[in-house]
């Protein structure tokens, strides 16, 4: 299972990382989501999808359809899965430049390597940094800062 204080959702997101966690979300932005979105403010703190049961403002009135699988097949993570990787955790160009999805299946593979622990401690706070900041580079990957 995850560790409390750092939690990660089944598909590989790092909950800590993220802007809407609870543990770091700002009241400007529970602001602005209350007054662009209608959400009440104190459903705006996200608690991570375990603690949420997969249900929450950004998610689909259905939830999350990765915590419901992991929950089925008695798994913690997707990459702990006979069917790993699968369509779920496929990555997709539609609004990558907003969301970190596309890092899931990185993320797992990652995980699965390092373990848990080990990933939670020396990687998974630069992940999203590196997502939406850094240059990638055909052939060679992650390549510098988008400003060069």
């Amino acid at each position: 299972m995850e560790p409390k204080n750092k939690p990660v959702a089944p598909c590989g997101l790092d909950c800590s990382g993220c802007e809407l966690f609870t543990d770091n979300i700002s009241e400007k932005l529970i602001e602005v989501i209350h007054r662009k979105m209608g959400v009440p403010p104190e459903a705006v703190p996200c608690r991570g999808c375990r603690t949420e049961d997969g249900r929450h403002f950004h998610l689909p009135d259905s939830g999350c359809k990765n915590l419901e699988c992991a929950k089925s097949r008695q798994v913690s993570l997707c990459c702990d899965c006979d069917d790993f990787p699968c369509e779920l955790i496929a990555p997709v160009a539609d609004q990558a430049d907003r969301y970190p999805h596309n890092i899931k299946l990185y993320n797992l593979c990652r995980i699965k390597k390092a373990g848990l622990e080990k990933w939670l401690n020396e990687e998974a706070g630069d992940i999203r940094k590196k997502y939406f900041k850094v240059r990638f580079v055909v052939g060679e990957g992650q390549r510098g800062p988008l400003s060069e």
